[in-house]
């Protein structure tokens, strides 16, 4: 595959940014695997689940008293801000994805994917909230990128 059919959807048609771009979302890739998939996990000996929207976000507002603050930060807060470089990813890897709709539901189906791969591989669990929040993130991560979507900016 030529370097310019990798691009040919590529909001920006600057070959150097586009890789640039490329080896961040790399880089930001392989973060993700590991900090999903490896680091501090602990293998269940079941499936863990939650499939009620907004049950663990509201357990965690709550009942903020009862966890640290390391621990209610991360799971509120952490879910949000690792998962917004997706929503800046995708629109500017392929045009299609500056829809909110479409970037959206690419971002439900990968999340969805990576909740039960932890589940299915027993390192962590599934939870809707946590499909609910990480895609919040990538909504956020469209909204910062648009501004530079604009037409002439990342096209130079």
């Amino acid at each position: 595959m030529t370097v310019v059919k990798l691009f040919r959807n590529a909001y920006s048609k600057n070959i150097f940014f586009n890789g640039f771009l490329l080896i961040c979302a790399l880089v930001y890739t392989a973060i993700m695997l590991y900090l999903l998939f490896y680091r501090n996990r602990y293998f269940y000996t079941g499936y863990a689940y939650n499939l009620v929207p907004f049950d663990t976000i509201e357990r965690y507002i709550v009942h903020r008293d009862h966890f640290n603050f390391d621990t209610w930060f991360k799971n509120l807060f952490g879910n949000v801000v690792l998962f917004i470089p997706i929503g800046m990813f995708l629109p500017l890897f392929n045009k299609r994805f500056r829809s909110g709709f479409r970037m959206v539901a690419a971002c439900v189906t990968i999340i969805t994917c990576v909740e039960l791969a932890q589940m299915l591989l027993r390192v962590g669990s599934f939870d809707i909230d946590d499909i609910l929040l990480n895609t919040a993130g990538a909504w956020i991560g469209l909204m910062l990128a648009r501004p530079f979507m604009t037409e002439g900016r990342l096209n130079k």
